[in-house]
C-alpha cells in the first residue's frame, strides 16, 4: 500500500486492499525471471492511491486495446500472469526482453544481449522458444550477427501479432479480468466513489 493512501479513510483504504488483492488472482507468480527482460509484479503506485479512479481508468483501458495493455505496467503484469497459466509467456517476455533491448545505446552490449535474447527464445529448442516460422527464425539469425536496435524487429513484430489475435481476447473473456473490469466499471459510475473497489459482504 502506498504511503498517500495512509490518509484516506479506512473504507477507502479497505477498498484500495480488496482491489490489490483481486489482482492477485493475476499477479501471485507474475514476476518474469529471464536476464533479458524483467516487469515487477503488480506496482499500487502512488498516482493510483492520490486519484482512485486513475486504477479503475487503467483497468478498463486494457480492453480498448492492446497498446493500451501494453502500455500499463499493471496490464503487462496482469497479462503476463495470464499468460502463464496458458503456458504461453514466453512471447510476451520476448516482446518486453526486444522492448529492453531496443533502449540500449552501447554496440558491444547490443551484441551481448542479442545473442543472449536470441538463445533464450529464438533459436531451435531454446528454453523460452517463442513460435515464429523459419523464414523469420534465419532472418534473425542473420541479424543478430551484426546486431542493431532493430535486429529482432520482424520476430517482435509476429509475436505481438500473435499475442493480440490469440490470447489477448482470452484475457479479456477470463473470469478474473471480467470482475475485475465490472467493479472499476462500478467505481468510476458512483460518485461516492473513494477507491476502485467496493467492500465485500461476505
Amino acid at each position: 500500500m502506498c504511503r498517500t493512501l495512509t490518509a484516506f479513510p479506512t473504507t477507502c483504504l479497505e477498498r484500495a486492499k480488496e482491489f490489490k488483492t483481486r489482482l492477485g488472482i493475476f499477479l501471485h507468480k507474475s514476476e518474469l525471471g529471464s536476464d533479458t527482460g524483467s516487469v515487477s509484479k503488480f506496482e499500487w503506485s502512488s498516482k493510483h492511491g492520490k486519484e482512485g479512479r486513475n486504477f479503475s481508468e487503467d483497468v478498463l483501458g486494457w480492453k480498448e486495446s492492446f497498446d493500451l495493455l501494453l502500455s500499463s505496467k499493471n496490464g503487462v503484469a496482469a497479462f503476463h500472469a495470464f499468460l502463464k497459466t496458458e503456458f504461453s509467456e514466453e512471447n510476451l517476455e520476448f516482446w518486453l526482453a526486444c522492448e529492453e533491448f531496443k533502449k540500449l545505446r552501447s554496440a558491444t552490449k547490443l551484441a551481448s544481449r542479442a545473442h543472449k535474447i536470441f538463445d533464450e527464445f529464438i533459436r531451435s529448442e531454446a528454453p523460452k522458444e517463442v513460435n515464429i516460422d523459419h523464414e523469420t527464425r534465419e532472418l534473425t539469425r542473420t541479424n543478430v550477427q551484426a546486431a542493431t536496435a532493430t535486429c529482432f524487429d520482424v520476430a517482435q513484430g509476429k509475436t505481438r501479432t500473435l499475442m493480440e489475435k490469440d490470447s489477448y481476447p482470452r484475457f479479456l473473456k477470463s473470469p478474473a479480468y471480467r470482475d475485475l473490469a465490472a467493479q472499476a466499471a462500478a467505481a468510476l459510475a458512483s460518485p461516492s466513489s473513494c477507491g476502485p473497489v467496493e467492500p465485500s459482504h461476505t
